[in-house]
């Protein structure tokens, strides 16, 4: 399904449209630009012909000199008062707000003068880029408690490319300011955005350990000979490398090792070569063997429990890297540099990584499967699964929806894939207005056992209507479903419905590629399946579940 775009701009933005619409990756977009330098006029009258149309987002991109009109005084070197110029920020920001009556997601890159301007003094000390810096600044503290705005760094862009980032022709023939490769890599970055609003952002990074995490073979050179760290530049470069990862790490990105080594000389490697950044507690999981690498990664993802398709595959080797590539399609296998001085810098550019917001779960989440490491081993060693969850000590805590956990609920229902009933995403605003109603309630459930605190987990919400009490979202952490915390949630919709004088409770399942589980848990529950996807159960029933 193709998200509808509206571009609003007071410039040409043909060439971002038609790179939207024709680049290939998810997801899909089709856009639409608004009127020329009609920018006031759409964002102001919501019955203008622009909104016509439904759109699931908008770009509003604007040069300041034509939106900000004391901008134009510190252009012209004219004396004006910052203060003003401010309050017309205000203003603009405040008009974008209009949108949000149209779209529930707002895209608005920041304001940049061209590298050419002479940036001369003003009078009272200030400088057109300083200006620029404060405007930005300004436009960010409007948009702070917005959840559906998201600022774009358009610096950035015109970074990549520099003096070529801007044609002086271009805009001269067709009011066009940047290059077109300024366009493209616009696009890029807003469809990433999307993609990570929408939980679809990578999970896992995948490493190799010879001569990628380190220099050097350590079956042959030893612990003593790999190379890292010092005064080597290649060994400053792979600390670097390492250092660029636990960033990662520490915003929530699982990591992993697939290996072709001998197990115990490479964990001894890494807990102690003294240049090490990266530990054993920081990976979430290994295959160090010498099996074929391919089945290595697919073995980890399922311990793991999450989807190729949220991993990164980085291998120093190149017929590692197409070996993987070719077998497992969903996995990310960038191209990676021989040079190993560039691995940093190669990594810090994806942007396959990015997030919208960090949470406390995300800044645990190795340590989380590192507990569930505990708890599987804990699962062998008991037996069957009724003693070893017995053995879990397992609590839930089951809370009405609270707004101190609205961020956290956010995250999970746009990045839950698996046990997700209706796949809805939603943004906070959204949310909010969402419970906002007598007739519905949410609850959130967090879970802990004698292995560790999982945080915020699940999340199930209803809406009662004419005596029916529906399911609306019923989202579970792959991390901790098949632990009987599913029975719990749809209790508790039961018992609530009861109270509520409900005749029945219904789910109504809608099937996406990745949330068979979810279904495949329905299935098994004392809901009857109708064929229309629709679970329904009569509240006289005193069984929720039917499996043992």
């Amino acid at each position: 399904m193709s998200r509808q775009t509206l571009l609003i701009s007071n410039f040409t933005i043909d060439v971002l449209s038609g790179y939207l619409n024709n680049d290939a990756s998810s997801p899909q977009i089709h856009s639409k630009v608004a009127g020329f330098e009609q920018v006031m006029p759409v964002l102001l009258d919501s019955h203008h012909p622009s909104w016509k149309e439904s759109y699931d987002c908008v770009v509003v991109w604007t040069q300041p000199e034509n939106v900000i009109v004391a901008f134009q005084d510190v252009i012209r070197l004219k004396s004006n008062s910052i203060d003003q110029l401010l309050n017309e920020v205000d203003q603009f920001a405040r008009a974008i707000l209009q949108a949000k009556t149209h779209v529930s997601r707002i895209f608005v890159p920041t304001w940049v003068a061209p590298y050419y301007r002479r940036d001369y003094q003003l009078n009272e000390g200030a400088k057109a880029s300083d200006v620029i810096v404060q405007m930005n600044a300004r436009l960010a503290l409007n948009f702070k408690n917005e959840s559906n705005v998201h600022i774009l760094d358009t610096q950035k862009w015109l970074d990549a490319f520099g003096a070529n980032a801007y044609s002086e022709k271009l805009w001269e023939l067709g009011k066009i300011p940047f290059a077109q490769q300024v366009f493209k890599l616009a696009a890029l970055d807003i469809k990433q955005v999307l993609n990570a609003l929408e939980g679809q952002s990578k999970k896992l990074i995948i490493v190799d350990l010879d001569d990628t995490l380190w220099g050097g073979i350590v079956g042959d050179d030893g612990v003593e000979g790999i190379i890292l760290g010092g005064q080597d530049p290649v060994g400053q470069a792979l600390v670097a490398f390492q250092k660029a990862l636990k960033e990662l790490k520490n915003k929530g990105i699982l990591l992993g090792v697939v290996s072709k080594n001998d197990e115990s000389v490479a964990l001894n490697a890494i807990k102690s070569h003294p240049e090490m950044i990266l530990t054993v507690d920081d990976f979430a999981a290994w295959r160090i063997n010498w099996n074929d690498k391919a089945q290595n990664v697919v073995d980890l993802v399922n311990e793991l429990n999450i989807g190729l398709d949220s991993v990164v595959y980085i291998d120093d080797n190149p017929a590692e890297r197409v070996r993987v590539k070719e077998s497992l399609h969903d996995v990310l296998v960038p191209d990676w540099p021989s040079d190993k001085t560039l691995y940093a810098k190669q990594l810090q550019s994806m942007n396959c990584f990015d997030s919208v917001s960090l949470s406390e779960e995300d800044a645990k989440r190795t340590q989380m499967y590192i507990e569930e490491r505990g708890r599987q081993q804990a699962k062998i060693e008991v037996g069957s699964l009724e003693q070893w969850l017995d053995s879990l000590d397992l609590k839930i805590d089951t809370e009405e929806f609270d707004e101190s956990n609205v961020d956290r609920v956010v995250q999970l229902l746009n990045k839950t894939n698996q046990m997700n009933l209706t796949t809805r995403r939603m943004t906070k605003d959204e949310l909010s207005k969402w419970i906002d109603q007598d007739n519905r309630k949410l609850w959130t459930m967090r879970v802990s056992d004698r292995f560790g605190d999982s945080g915020l987990t699940g999340i199930v919400s209803v809406e009662i209507n004419n005596g029916v009490c529906s399911i609306v979202d019923f989202v579970l952490s792959c991390r901790v479903f098949g632990r009987k915390i599913e029975e719990t949630m749809l209790k508790t919709v039961v018992d609530y419905a009861q109270l509520a004088n409900a005749k029945e409770v219904k789910a109504k399942y809608i099937p996406t590629a990745k949330n068979k589980p979810c279904l495949q848990f329905f299935e098994s529950s004392s809901f009857n399946k109708n064929s229309d996807n629709v679970f329904i159960r009569a509240l006289t029933q005193e069984k929720i579940l039917t499996h043992d």
